[in-house]
């Protein structure tokens, strides 16, 4: 700023700088008359500032958020909630980032949300959504797909999977009736049965990596997947899927087991039905703790000294152990990763085998069952000591999601 002055009488000279650089002297009062002026001008300036200051914070505080892009993850979204027909209360929430949970109304299908703190579940409008972003929540509850139709309310419907129709049907014993577990198949080369898998949709099976590497050499027009199964003798020949596509997890390690698992593409989709359906994946963050009861199957070794594989489908219930507990000394001496969980007795009384590998470990939330491990390793087959090592799916959902998207 340059302040200028009326000129007054002559008097004592004092430099200041002024523009071409030269110096010129200025009288006493000169310098008063430029002094006075210039801390009004600056007490003006640091008033305008002040105002500017205090109306952007305004403005940051009590403007109406904007709905911002998805993006990150679902459970640090923020979610503009103003629906008709929602109380007061449940409009006033707060515009922050919460943690929020998703829910789908068992009847109507309607979408809800809750976020952290508040205890009421709420609808979830319609604007600013996007099939991609119900894509996202039905992946964050374990579905690999879903269906959005349009509306004022979210109603969505995900890819059916986790349920079993004929469950009921059940007689007894450890042979499997038919429908019982509709995700589970076989994989098998040429008429060999080699693995289990899991149904995760349609077109996609997810099986052990390193069933898929021990045969690595193999032409892929050999494998088929076989659905509905429970007995093998039934199989005719040149029945089952072919597999169009098989994806070993990049990160697999053939020494250690770590990220054992693969990604089947079938060439044509399965037909769902009462004995083929899809089983659900582990929804973001859902923790299934220690002690909870899940069922392994498959149609591996019935005894740890037989080396044929049995004929009928068999299951049976193990408890999910700690991976504490199976990383001690005395159980797998830190062997497991954070890819694995293990599962089974101390005493060894029931176990997965050798063709058991790639089959589902599942677990039941509420009436609906979630893929929690796929088949990996094992010290021999029900081991005092020694239960079964199993990948952890959740682990791996986002690969799941990234890979069954981009394909």
């Amino acid at each position: 700023m340059e302040f200028q002055c009326t000129e007054e009488d002559p008097g004592p000279g004092i430099l200041r700088p002024d523009l071409g650089d030269q110096r010129q002297p200025i009288t006493q009062s000169q310098h008063w008359c430029c002094l006075q002026r210039g801390c009004a001008v600056l007490g003006a300036l640091g008033l305008l500032a002040g105002a500017g200051v205090g109306s952007w914070l305004l403005v940051l505080y009590l403007w109406p958020a904007a709905s911002p892009p998805i993006s990150g993850t679902l459970q640090e979204e923020e979610m503009t909630l103003n629906c008709p027909g929602i109380s007061n209360e449940e409009e006033l929430l707060p515009s922050l980032p919460k943690t929020v949970s998703f829910r789908i109304n068992g009847e109507d299908l309607l979408l809800e949300v809750q976020v952290k703190a508040q205890p009421n579940w709420l609808l979830v409008c319609d604007e600013g959504w996007t099939p991609a972003l119900g894509m996202r929540v039905c992946q964050s509850l374990g579905h690999l797909s879903s269906n959005c139709p349009s509306g004022r309310i979210v109603s969505l419907k995900c890819s059916e999977c986790g349920a079993r129709p004929l469950a009921s049907r059940i007689v007894g014993g450890q042979a499997v009736a038919s429908g019982r577990w509709p995700w589970q198949v076989s994989v098998m080369l040429g008429s060999r049965h080699t693995c289990g898998g899991s149904v995760l949709a349609p077109h996609w099976v997810v099986t052990a990596a390193h069933c898929m590497y021990s045969f690595r050499l193999s032409r892929l027009s050999s494998w088929r997947v076989h659905a509905g199964l429970v007995s093998h003798s039934a199989i005719r020949q040149h029945q089952g899927t072919m597999v169009e596509k098989i994806i070993p997890h990049p990160l697999y390690s053939a020494q250690n087991h770590d990220y054992d698992v693969a990604l089947l593409q079938l060439r044509t989709p399965l037909n769902f039905s009462d004995t083929v359906g899809a089983v659900c994946l582990p929804a973001k963050e859902q923790h299934f703790p220690r002690g909870s009861q899940c069922w392994v199957s498959g149609w591996g070794h019935t005894d740890p000294s037989h080396t044929h594989n049995s004929d009928m489908l068999q299951d049976t219930v193990v408890p999910l152990l700690s991976t504490h507990l199976c990383n001690s000394s005395c159980m797998y001496s830190g062997a497991l990763t954070h890819r694995m969980l293990c599962a089974g007795y101390l005493d060894g009384r029931a176990d997965a085998c050798q063709g058991d590998s790639g089959g589902p470990l599942v677990c039941p939330s509420g009436d609906m069952w979630h893929l929690v491990g796929v088949v990996s390793w094992g010290r021999g087959c029900a081991e005092p000591n020694h239960p079964g090592v199993y990948a952890k799916v959740a682990e791996f959902l986002d690969w799941i999601h990234d890979t069954v998207r981009v394909r």
